[in-house]
């Protein structure tokens, strides 16, 4: 009887053993690298038996849960302050870059047909453009018929990375958005609806006729929406792709230094897509699971740069992504 019990405690102690080795990582934050990151879950599951749950609710968010310490990590695709991470006991470090890319749904406009620039989509944003026929518009497509239905604007509802990065290239393009809306992660908008989300974005945009939206460049590419071209800093007309991104990214190292500045918009050169930023981690060192988080993201950094050319995003140059390994004390 006693060697019963005895035995039936060892495998009851056991199962708790594994229950806790299997206990997950948590994060939560910006949706812009939400399928790079859950890709990197899924083959680090299969590789380590360690499991990661990553929940897409917004950079906003993820602040506040990885400084309340509610999460193992939080994301955002606004850095934050030195000051900042100081007084939330924060770290941060990049992961992964992408793009935001404007997308329409107009009936007749194939992907990467139409043409739209800074001052255009500022008005448009403002309540100002309000038909796709607008003379403005019309000047930048001569060689399209556009139809003289209502534009229905798309933005994000809650607080966002994307949202960042799109009105601070706005700001530095069109003093008329920087003097009445600014750049921020959230703003009053003075025009149409919003969603939850990149995915909220882009499934409102492909539900809705006539319609404008900004997401990340996989969330266009996933959903099948028309892009939209830009103009570079530069001037010559672009079309959103790895090259563009590829090519905004080596510029902003040829003036920066080896550094990411917090965002690569607006970066010279004619071949620069205008929105281009990297995705941030928040850790908090002193948590708990930091070290796990650390050898997640280290593995992801090593092995996961595949994954990430799939999806649509660009991967840390090889010397950041270096930096970055030895900082998290897993080379």
């Amino acid at each position: 009887m006693v060697e019963s019990s005895r035995g039936w405690l060892m495998a009851a102690l056991a199962l708790a053993c594994n229950a806790q080795a299997a206990e997950p990582l948590r994060g939560a934050g910006a949706t812009f690298p939400a399928p790079v990151y859950e890709a990197w879950a899924a083959a680090y599951e299969r590789a380590t038996g360690t499991p990661v749950r990553y929940d897409p609710i917004g950079s906003g968010l993820g602040i506040e849960l990885a400084t309340r310490g509610q999460v193992d990590f939080g994301a955002t695709d606004m850095p934050l302050s030195a000051e900042r991470l100081a007084v939330a006991g924060l770290s941060q470090f990049p992961a992964v870059i992408g793009a935001v890319v404007p997308v329409v749904n107009i009936a007749g406009i194939a992907p990467g047909r139409l043409v739209l620039d800074a001052p255009v989509l500022s008005a448009i944003y403002r309540g100002r453009i309000t038909t796709w026929s607008d003379p403005a518009i019309a000047a930048l497509n001569p060689d399209l018929a556009l139809p003289a239905t209502r534009i229905t604007v798309v933005h994000r509802a809650d607080a966002s990375g994307s949202t960042w990065l799109w009105t601070r290239w706005l700001s530095d393009c069109d003093p008329a958005w920087r003097e009445a809306l600014g750049a921020g992660a959230t703003l009053e908008w003075p025009a149409g609806s919003g969603g939850l989300g990149n995915e909220g974005v882009a499934s409102l945009v492909q539900r809705t006729r006539s319609s404008i939206g900004y997401v990340a460049f996989a969330y266009a590419r996933e959903h099948h929406l028309s892009d939209v071209r830009l103009p570079s800093r530069d001037g010559p007309v672009l079309r959103a792709e790895r090259a563009s991104f590829e090519a905004a990214v080596a510029a902003a190292r040829e003036h920066g230094g080896a550094d990411l500045p917090d965002a690569l918009t607006n970066e010279p050169g004619p071949r620069s897509w205008p929105i281009v930023g990297a995705s941030y981690v928040l850790l908090r060192r002193a948590g708990p699971k930091a070290a796990g988080v650390e050898a997640f993201f280290a593995w992801a950094l090593r092995a996961g740069t595949r994954v990430v050319d799939e999806l649509g995003y660009l991967p840390l140059p090889a010397d950041a992504a270096e930096h970055v390994l030895a900082s998290l004390h897993n080379d």
